[in-house]
């Protein structure tokens, strides 16, 4: 519960993040927000799907950890959208996790008359639901800018969201039993709006196989940007263009339009110091 004892009293170990720089929009002399996506199947993301194995068992996968704080409370600004305007409730999360669905006989048998014991519907309901190590995919928004009285480039974390297969398309049959859905198509189950979830995250170490004694948290990872990520929208202030609807069925192409927008934040910062 983040306390330690020390003699007879109970000592809090709880971490707060350190807070963001003041900044006002004068001092914003060039900005882009982008939407990148982080795959958890490259080495360098493991730690974000890392599950507790019996032998570290204090760790969890950051898609875990954000579930489980949306259930208790102490996140609540979780969106179901990318731009934060419509706000979804724990129960709204809970329905799009999880699917109950009667399996054929069962209906056959209400359908026909009989009597329906509880044993019968338990024996012939199925829970469709997406778990944790179906979650292999992040979402991330954020917003790079050159800060005029630094004379820096930074960065800000905006919104984190998990993406996963939906339950209730997987639910869905067709007449010889098999499923409408595709467990490789995802969508997005969350979006959290990140200034929300740093206490929670300053609070919760990140799996280290190399130094197990490490306490670099999750907040830390991802302020620092201590991950892999490919960009797959953008906004300069222009509009919002998303790659594979201005480039599409070409994914050696989005990719190096990926990589072109990495080179133009690169950019921003070298612009300000030509005259």
């Amino acid at each position: 519960m983040l306390k330690i004892k020390v003699g007879d009293s109970l000592v809090s170990v709880k971490n707060k993040p350190i807070d963001y720089g003041f900044i006002e929009d004068k001092d914003v002399l060039r900005s882009m927000v982008v939407w990148e996506i982080i795959d958890m199947n490259e080495k360098i993301n493991q730690p974000f799907y890392h599950n507790a194995d019996g032998l570290v068992s204090s760790n969890k996968s950051l898609y875990q950890i954000l579930l489980e704080n949306i259930n208790n409370g102490k996140i609540k600004e979780v969106y179901d959208d990318e731009m934060f305007t419509t706000k979804l409730t724990p129960d709204q999360i809970q329905q799009r996790l999880k699917v109950t669905v009667e399996t054929p006989w069962l209906i056959d048998k209400r359908n026909s008359g009989e009597k329906v014991t509880p044993e019968d519907i338990k024996a012939g309901t199925d829970i469709i639901e997406t778990k944790t190590e179906n979650v292999k995919l992040l979402k991330i928004k954020g917003m790079w800018y050159v800060d005029r009285r630094d004379g820096q480039m930074k960065y800000r974390l905006l919104g984190i969201a998990a993406m996963g297969p939906d339950p209730s398309m997987m639910a869905e049959k067709t007449a010889d039993g098999q499923s409408l859905g595709n467990k490789d198509e995802l969508i997005d189950l969350f979006w959290v709006y990140y200034p929300d979830a740093r206490e929670v995250l300053a609070n919760q170490i990140v799996f280290n196989g190399k130094n197990l004694s490490s306490d670099i948290t999750y907040d830390d990872v991802l302020n620092a940007r201590r991950f892999s990520s490919i960009i797959y929208k953008s906004d300069n202030g222009l509009g919002t263009g998303k790659i594979s609807d201005y480039i599409p069925h070409d994914a050696e192409e989005q990719l190096e339009e990926s990589e072109r927008i990495k080179a133009q934040i690169l950019e921003m910062e070298n612009d300000m110091w030509n005259y």
